[in-house]
């Protein structure tokens, strides 16, 4: 079956939008904050739309990765790009030990325990001295991206953003359309099946979580060097409540429907 090219037309015109949009009056701050939420919904879609796994704790991936690029940047002196690498690599180590404890619970079950999961991380946001309590952790600086481009100014960083965004839209549309998503959808449609067929389904749906929770822990990373600041807000439940918002609107199991989502929603 010929696979449809109309996601990626989609896509291609928005991202056209996307170049010409800070030239249309439209503020840049605002445009790279609608960014990292289609990020998130587009990472929090991978899971629900192609795997069938309703997470209610993306928060946590999403706000962990935003504290950990905001303290590495600030406080070690991180540059912006490792700054993104390593708030990914948390927000993938968190997934790694959630999905780990919830992908053997299917259903209301499995959603209860990330949203059990996530509200911990949310007292450990608040009490942990790092991360500035109420007041979140403020005053993240932009620095150089690779040491000799400065994004300081904001028409740079979208560029940066928008760009960061596209690549990582890319990657989730080959991760989906590869032999691995396929499974993946299979599992959806029928796990009994695909565990009859001798694929290790936990397997897969643990692989797919941290794939998703990594990619949500890049747009918490991106967020927080665009606004300059992480707060609880980034890990309530009321942004996980958000992102699965975004996902519905847009259409479940879409390639450019979180984005239209997110758009909306933000």
């Amino acid at each position: 079956m010929t696979k449809s090219p109309r996601p990626f037309l989609v896509f291609a015109a928005l991202v056209a939008i996307g170049i010409v949009a800070p030239f249309l009056g439209l503020y840049p701050i605002l445009l790279m904050k609608l960014l990292c939420f289609a990020l998130f919904a587009c990472a929090f879609n991978l899971l629900l739309g192609f795997v069938g796994l309703l997470s209610f704790g993306h928060a946590m991936f999403f706000g962990g990765a935003a504290y950990a690029a905001g303290h590495a940047i600030k406080v070690w002196g991180f540059s912006p790009e490792l700054g993104l690498v390593f708030g990914t690599l948390v927000a993938a180590l968190l997934g790694l030990v959630v999905g780990s404890l919830a992908i053997r619970r299917q259903g209301i079950y499995f959603a209860m325990i990330t949203m059990a999961l996530a509200q911990m991380f949310y007292f450990f946001a608040l009490q942990a001295p790092f991360t500035g309590g109420e007041d979140g952790l403020q005053g993240v600086p932009r620095g150089n991206l690779f040491g000799i481009l400065p994004i300081g100014n904001d028409l740079t960083l979208y560029y940066v953003v928008l760009a960061i965004v596209v690549a990582a839209w890319l990657l989730i549309a080959r991760i989906v359309r590869s032999p691995f998503g396929q499974i993946l959808q299979a599992i959806r449609e029928n796990e009994q099946r695909a565990t009859s067929l001798g694929y290790d389904v936990d397997r897969f749906k643990l692989v797919a979580f941290v794939l998703s929770a990594a990619l949500s822990g890049l747009a918490g990373a991106l967020k927080t060097i665009v606004l300059g600041f992480a707060t609880l807000t980034d890990v309530h439940w009321a942004t996980s409540g958000s992102v699965i918002l975004m996902t519905l609107i847009g259409g479940i199991g879409t390639l450019t429907g979180p984005v239209l989502g997110a758009f909306v929603i933000t």
